[in-house]
């Protein structure tokens, strides 16, 4: 439902386009990985995947599962909570490792929260936290890096400009664009793992934001 939901408001707020690598691959059992800018990017992934056959269990803050309906949807859908610096931080990782075991696909948003800057602009993804690593250690699943720009469009900065955005947005209508890398088997180790994960996200973040001409792809 929450893919569906997704794929039926974001035309409402913005043009999505969607790319892939010639290799790209959605295979069960794997780790989505994607840049995280905005609240209303998660919306857009999901709009972009459903389209392209996905539906992803969201790794996701747990104050959302707080949330009247959309709590419960979470909770029915096997969508896993994340209680940032809480010793229940764990759980998240035992959910998602049975998800991948039983083949789901599993979306994971490796900074760990979104950029307090108050412009548009896009940028590449802040450094990734550990709990990627882990899990991919843990599983060995394979890690999708999708890149998504112009969701700092529909909503950025603070609380009044994140609202504004909003309720404009489905009369601006921003270009929106999501890249699906090919996957990546991570090799290296430890804080290296991360790292590699990095790079490959940021890789598809940069062809997505090149596609709305963003300067800070374009310039690199």
């Amino acid at each position: 439902m929450l893919s569906r939901l997704a794929d039926t408001l974001v035309p409402v707020v913005g043009r999505l386009t969607i790319t892939a690598d010639a290799g790209a691959e959605l295979a069960p059992g794997s780790i989505i990985v994607a840049n995280h800018t905005s609240l209303a990017d998660p919306a857009v992934v999901l709009a972009a995947l459903h389209r392209l056959g996905a539906r992803p269990v969201v790794m996701a803050a747990a104050g959302l599962w707080r949330v009247p309906v959309l709590g419960r949807a979470l909770a029915r859908e096997g969508h896993i909570p994340v209680h940032r610096g809480d010793r229940r931080a764990a759980h998240a990782l035992d959910g998602a490792a049975e998800a991948i075991e039983r083949g789901r696909l599993v979306l994971i948003y490796a900074e760990g929260g979104i950029p307090h800057r108050t412009d548009v602009a896009e940028a590449a993804p802040a450094p990734f936290r550990s709990g990627l690593s882990r899990l991919v250690r843990r599983t060995g699943a394979p890690v999708v890096p999708v890149g998504q720009a112009g969701a700092r469009r529909i909503t950025s900065g603070n609380t009044a400009k994140q609202l504004a955005g909003l309720f404009t947005a489905p009369l601006r209508r921003p270009e929106l664009h999501v890249h699906v890398g090919e996957p990546v088997e991570l090799t290296a180790e430890g804080v290296a793992r991360t790292e590699q994960a990095r790079t490959a996200v940021t890789a598809a973040w940069r062809t997505a934001a090149a596609q709305l001409g963003e300067p800070a792809a374009l310039a690199a």
